[in-house]
């Protein structure tokens, strides 16, 4: 099993500084090339203060200058806000420049919120989704590309420059079923169970192994990377202050993911949650070592071939910077020789 540091931005008080922000992931994925993660990935979020990345690509292309070995993948491009016509070069621009390191994960986008204010209402956008998908495979892989749908209508044109290599894709999708679905069309995979269960967690890792069984060897080489809160806590009493932080953070999440969409000047208010902090506790990787091991053992053993940490959850930089550290040394040797080979 490999590791993915997230680049997740959280920025709970706005007042920081959107240039300390930046830097700060800038500092998290230059760490995480010296650690040995196999990869680091890149949001997409507008107008919000969670995940708050509005240019994953033009990222992308600065961490390449920045690293030397991760692979960077944007975890998730939201397509249904673009124009293909104009995004599909900027992706050719972006594999160029990070010379082939970058993997272009893709989705619908998750918020009403954000959605709708840029013009593409969450009612719309699996409809969305779907072509602009299909528009842009067209224009990776094809030239003199015209198009009549629902929301493209244009004449025979060549995006330029042309893709030098194939572009790497990963679909973003949480449903087994639709998991299922889409590894069956030869995508990799990235998924979450969020702050859900191990169960969902299972069941998810399971309907892409039962479509990549169903595939025989035309579905060996596809992958599932899964993302997962994590935080190896130093004590008892420090994994409860991380449990706190994190069940803030979801009480903004939940507010623009299945919520109201509250926000104020960017802030996301945090609203009441029902899930409480034990069952919260139960499904996140927030443990003390020998507890997280265990717990990681269990995505190894179900298949997951990348796991996502996500560990931006409140504390300051340099917290979260030690704290790869200290997973980097304490447990992901237990999974990865790359972590090993790193520290030699």
């Amino acid at each position: 099993m490999e590791f993915n540091h997230f680049l997740s931005a959280y920025y709970p008080d706005t007042r920081y500084g959107g240039d300390k922000l930046i830097e700060d992931m800038l500092d998290q994925a230059r760490l995480a090339d010296r650690l040995g993660y196999a990869s680091v990935s890149i949001p997409e979020h507008h107008l919000i203060n969670i995940l708050l990345n509005p240019a994953p690509l033009m990222m992308a292309v600065r961490l390449a200058s920045e690293t030397h070995a991760v692979k960077i993948m944007t975890s998730i491009a939201v397509l249904p806000i673009h124009d293909m016509r104009i995004f599909a070069g900027e992706v050719v621009m972006a594999d160029i420049l990070t010379q082939g390191r970058l993997i272009l994960g893709v989705g619908r986008g998750a918020f009403a919120y954000e959605l709708a204010r840029l013009g593409a209402p969450i009612e719309e956008s699996r409809a969305r989704f779907d072509e602009s998908l299909a528009v842009l495979r067209a224009l990776l892989n094809q030239e003199e590309v015209s198009w009549s749908g629902e929301y493209y209508n244009f004449d025979p044109i060549t995006i330029m420059p042309r893709p030098v290599r194939p572009i790497q894709m990963m679909m973003a999708v949480m449903a087994p079923p639709a998991i299922h679905a889409c590894t069956k069309q030869g995508f990799h995979i990235q998924t979450t169970p969020l702050m859900g269960s191990n169960e969902k967690m299972l069941e998810q890792v399971g309907a892409f192994h039962s479509a990549k069984a169903e595939m025989g060897e035309n579905g060996k080489d596809l992958t599932l990377s899964l993302s997962r809160v994590v935080w190896l806590a130093k004590n008892e009493s420090d994994r409860a202050k991380k449990l706190d932080l994190a069940h803030e953070y979801y009480a903004r999440f939940d507010n623009v993911f299945t919520g109201p969409g509250e926000v104020k000047n960017g802030a996301i208010t945090a609203l009441p949650r029902t899930q409480t902090k034990e069952e919260l506790a139960q499904n996140l990787l927030i443990a003390t070592e020998s507890e997280m091991i265990d717990k990681l053992a269990i995505y190894a053993e179900a298949g997951v071939d990348e796991i996502i940490f996500s560990q931006n959850i409140g504390t300051s930089n340099a917290e979260t910077l030690e704290n790869m550290e200290r997973i980097a040394e304490k447990v992901m040797p237990h999974f990865s020789d790359r972590i090993t080979l790193a520290a030699e």
